[in-house]
């Protein structure tokens, strides 16, 4: 969800307000200069939501990034920024992918029913760098919203976490070994107001998710496991700012890590130590040739080689102010977000 910061920052001066509640000062933070970014959506306004990646592993350079435009379809583009294909669609709002099959499965939640809740399916052919539509599913009653997925350690299983705008959250399983996907509800789960942002730590069987103006939860991902949540960190307008949006993980070792969580309400990000979630820092991304970011809905971050821009892994942002052209996506280097951090 997006807010507008409801004062004006004035050089050498306090905010002033303009009429409503007055929202925190922005925080201090380190900038880390943007690498690249993607071209624009196609449609304007509040648009661009979401974005995933597919690390190529025989030739990381080659690696894509996908980008939901929630109204019109979805987006993959190269690491320079370049679209390099279109696939139209319905009200498509926060995509995750896997490898499962043998395949590269892309899932996006379908807001074009507001009633009924739907997931997308689509297959990225690698070779033509294309999404091919696997078929649109029902979900569960109300407006789907976020969207993340997580295959299960122990056989492979794939699941997905559909988000709606109430705050309750739908479980999926999905099966794609047969000639036609097969998505069935198999668990609720429910937080008291609005949510989108979710992500699930394949090591720990983790699902996080964020309450935009409440802060984070976590679940156990597992259908048989309680429905119960657990809350971990707070919205209190200095570490974290209200809206909490998209949500992203750098894992390290077997339990260690980061979870990354965008402080839409002062243009930031934040970072949390796993597996304690204990606050860690936070940076803007900005202070290059490219323009920065703001109003960050989606996020996401794959850790590895993705050749010498992003030696360490590549963080991808959704930047809601992209004036004079429409919205679109920045790439940054993880590490010089570790750098700027120094972690």
């Amino acid at each position: 969800m997006r807010r507008t910061l409801p004062f004006l920052l004035l050089a050498g001066c306090a905010p002033v307000a303009s009429g409503g509640p007055v929202a925190a000062p922005l925080t201090e933070a380190p900038q880390v200069a943007a690498t690249a970014e993607t071209d624009p959506v196609d449609t304007a306004h509040d648009a661009a939501d979401d974005p995933a990646i597919w690390r190529n592993p025989a030739d990381p350079a080659k690696s894509l990034v996908i980008g939901t435009d929630k109204k019109a379809g979805i987006h993959v583009y190269d690491l320079a920024g370049k679209r390099v294909s279109f696939t139209p669609a319905a009200r498509l709002n926060n995509v995750d992918l896997r490898e499962t099959q043998g395949r590269v499965i892309a899932v996006a939640s379908d807001r074009a029913d507001v009633a009924q809740a739907h997931v997308s399916l689509f297959t990225l052919d690698t070779s033509t760098r294309r999404l091919v539509p696997m078929g649109r599913y029902p979900a569960g009653p109300g407006e789907a919203y976020g969207m993340c997925l997580w295959t299960r350690a122990k056989d492979k299983a794939l699941f997905g976490f559909v988000v709606l705008k109430d705050g309750r959250i739908d479980q999926v399983s999905i099966d794609v070994s047969g000639p036609s996907p097969r998505v069935t509800t198999v668990r609720s789960m429910k937080l008291g107001t609005q949510a989108e942002g979710c992500v699930v730590d394949d090591r720990t069987g983790t699902l996080y998710v964020a309450e935009e103006d409440v802060g984070l939860w976590r679940f156990a991902a597992d259908p048989a496991a309680p429905a119960t949540a657990t809350p971990i960190a707070k919205v209190d307008g200095k570490t974290l700012v209200a809206d909490a949006e998209g949500l992203a993980l750098a894992p390290k070792g077997r339990t260690g890590g980061y979870l990354v969580v965008s402080s839409q309400g002062d243009n930031a990000y934040t970072l949390y130590r796993l597996p304690a979630v204990t606050y860690a820092g936070r940076f803007r991304i900005g202070g290059g040739n490219i323009d920065g970011t703001s109003d960050t809905d989606g996020i996401e971050l794959a850790l590895g080689d993705f050749g010498p821009d992003y030696p360490k892994g590549l963080f991808v942002a959704q930047d809601g102010d992209n004036a004079p052209d429409t919205q679109n996506f920045k790439y940054a280097s993880w590490a010089k977000v570790l750098a700027a951090l120094e972690l």
